[in-house]
């Protein structure tokens, strides 16, 4: 069947393009490589973004050459598959070496020593950042959070992930690359990722036998399972905190001849990495969960959209597709259960924040740019390929086993009343046992802080980049959706950390994953960034500080979707509760210009051969 699809393609391509049999050696041997992947998707134009992935991984970036080949065989414009290219940063469209080397530049991973780490692998080889060495081996580069915060300092080499990096790590890589070693055959060890799991109680600390939560399901009957779902009051646990049960009414009742179970597992959020360790010890929950939310919205598809950080995970999770398959616990009729159909695929990120945003995530699975649509319809009315479509967090989909076997009162009353059931937490930073808390939701900061053996900690980011900032007069808060609302992440700073560059950090990286959609943002996040640098540099004053809280609040009313809204709020918090970490940095004028005029006219005077008063600029001017 491969080949005739291959086949199929070939002729299309033929038909394309009828100067084929004159193509240059080259472009043969593209082709030779492009046609098993393109076969793989049966030519299908929504599955482009995987077709570019698995063509990188194969030839090492996305040539001009390459471009022109997919979208002949595709029979998609040229532009369509260059702008995909082009949006995603784990995608290039210029040669990035042999090995592309990515260092994680989240604040966690700077406080872990990161900065000297990357500065120590770039002269291993004597090249600047993004650059490619001039033998075409190796590029290194940054990128935001790769999900590894309890890890230490961490890196992707070709979207693998290396965690614990140090300087002997560094070397030890450095001379792998050096000597042009497939990463087949490095240390399994450079590649170990453990769960640091620190305190269980129900999702990750009781035993799931496979398969009983779906036999529990279809005990409960479709109307039967929904109600418990309701009854347990779940709400997603992404952040957003929307009502579980609502989303599957609202699919339930849409019309369409298919309807898809989304998993979101872009945890892209800086800080956040607990679905990694769900994905990674718990992957049987996840997918059981996607099922009985299939059963009960009257879904037969689902994919897995994983981001591409967590490219090791892959195959571990289409292993276990694989054997649900085999025991009946995916396909037809599962279970023996006449009419419950639902398989699952997985769909692989490449590297946008944004895709973490439903209506983003969905135009990612149709093979486009994963920029956010406009509202409404709703995702569940009109989704994926126009199908009434349910995304919901990895997390969110596994509660659903816990609600299948105990009911969806008993899974209430843990937790408080708005926020019921459990909480996972992934704790980084300045404590002495970073990894993974679950706690019923309720508990206090100041509990999480004491668990995970924070000393004298001077601030926690809850939420990630686009959470909230909390101090010490704050830690008797509690982590729930009526006080503190997270997707999971809490970051922990202690006395000698410097939150005005936390913030700093944050602004960055949103300046970097804006998708361009909107003016707002695709503008406002890159002055805020530029302010903050230019704070940073003692060359700021109050006016900058000024300029920076009405960006805020400009971007937060007027962005086209959450990345916007959220991305001044660690730069508000910041100057609101660490005033003196800016106040240090500012200059004492109402007004610091951006460039030195007098300094910039220079190049004229030595032109000129003027160096009077009358050719410079006036210091009180």
């Amino acid at each position: 069947m491969t080949w005739i699809v291959a086949g199929t393609i070939l002729r299309l391509y033929s038909k394309a393009n009828p100067a084929r049999q004159q193509m240059s050696p080259q472009m043969a041997s593209l082709e030779s490589a492009l046609i098993p992947i393109l076969a793989k998707y049966r030519g299908d134009p929504t599955a482009l973004l995987q077709i570019l992935r698995e063509a990188q991984e194969a030839l090492d970036w996305i040539s001009p050459e390459t471009e022109i080949l997919v979208a002949s065989a595709l029979q998609i414009p040229l532009t369509q598959v260059k702008s995909v290219t082009q949006f995603y940063a784990h995608l290039y469209d210029h040669n990035r070496g042999k090995y592309r080397i990515l260092f994680s530049d989240n604040i966690t991973d700077r406080m872990a020593g990161s900065v000297a780490l990357f500065e120590r692998m770039q002269a291993h080889f004597g090249v600047e950042p993004g650059q490619t060495s001039a033998d075409g081996l190796v590029s290194i580069d940054l990128t935001p959070c790769t999900g590894l915060c309890d890890h230490g300092a961490a890196m992707l080499v070709n979207s693998i992930a290396i965690g614990r990096l140090d300087a002997e790590r560094i070397d030890e890589i450095a001379a792998l690359v050096k000597a042009r070693k497939p990463l087949a055959k490095w240390p399994a060890e450079l590649f170990a990722i453990d769960d640091n799991i620190h305190r269980e109680v129900t999702l990750t600390g009781i035993p799931y036998v496979p398969g009983s939560g779906l036999d529990a399901a279809i005990r409960l009957g479709r109307a039967g399972m929904f109600d418990e779902i309701k009854r347990a009051a779940l709400r997603g646990r992404g952040g957003a905190g929307f009502p579980t049960a609502t989303k599957i009414e609202g699919a339930r009742n849409a019309p369409g001849v298919q309807k898809y179970i989304v998993c979101n597992a872009d945890e892209g959020e800086p800080g956040t990495f607990k679905d990694r360790v769900l994905l990674t010890s718990f992957s049987t929950r996840v997918l059981e969960g996607m099922a009985i939310a299939a059963y009960a919205a009257g879904a037969a598809k689902g994919f897995i959209y994983l981001r591409s950080e967590y490219q090791y995970l892959r195959a571990k999770l289409q292993r276990e597709i694989e054997e649900m398959r085999a025991s009946g616990r995916l396909g037809v009729s599962i279970r023996g259960a006449p009419g419950f159909d639902f398989d699952v695929e997985i769909h692989m990120g490449a590297g946008a924040y944004i895709c973490g945003e439903g209506t983003a995530q969905i135009e990612s699975l149709e093979g486009k740019p994963g920029r956010p649509r406009v509202k409404p319809p709703s995702m569940v009315i009109r989704g994926y390929k126009g199908m009434p479509t349910i995304v919901d967090n990895v997390e969110t989909l596994a509660h659903l086993t816990e609600i299948a076997l105990e009911g969806g009162a008993s899974f209430a009353r843990r937790g408080t009343r708005a926020s019921t059931g459990t909480k996972l937490l992934s704790v980084s930073g300045d404590c002495e046992r970073p990894g993974v808390y679950e706690y019923e939701f309720g508990v206090t900061i100041g509990r999480v802080l004491h668990d995970c053996g924070a000393v004298a900690p001077i601030a926690v980011q809850v939420g990630g980049a686009s959470g909230v900032l909390i101090t010490p007069d704050e830690f008797s808060r509690k982590i729930a959706f009526e006080d503190v609302s997270t997707a999971g992440a809490f970051m922990i700073f202690g006395p000698d950390r410097d939150i005005f560059e936390v913030a700093r950090n944050f602004a960055h990286f949103f300046a970097h994953e804006s998708c361009g959609f909107c003016t707002p943002c695709r503008v406002g996040t890159t002055v805020q960034k530029n302010l903050m640098d230019k704070i940073a540099e003692g060359r700021g004053s109050r006016y900058e500080v000024n300029d920076l809280m009405r960006l805020t609040d400009f971007m937060r009313r007027t962005s086209h979707c959450g990345l916007g809204e959220s991305a001044g709020n660690a730069v508000r918090d910041t100057w609101l509760k660490f005033r003196p970490a800016f106040e240090r940095r500012l200059v004492p004028h109402d007004f610091a210009p951006q460039v030195d005029l007098d300094a910039a006219l220079e190049p004229t005077r030595l032109a000129t051969h003027r160096d009077d008063a009358a050719a410079h600029i006036p210091a009180e001017g």
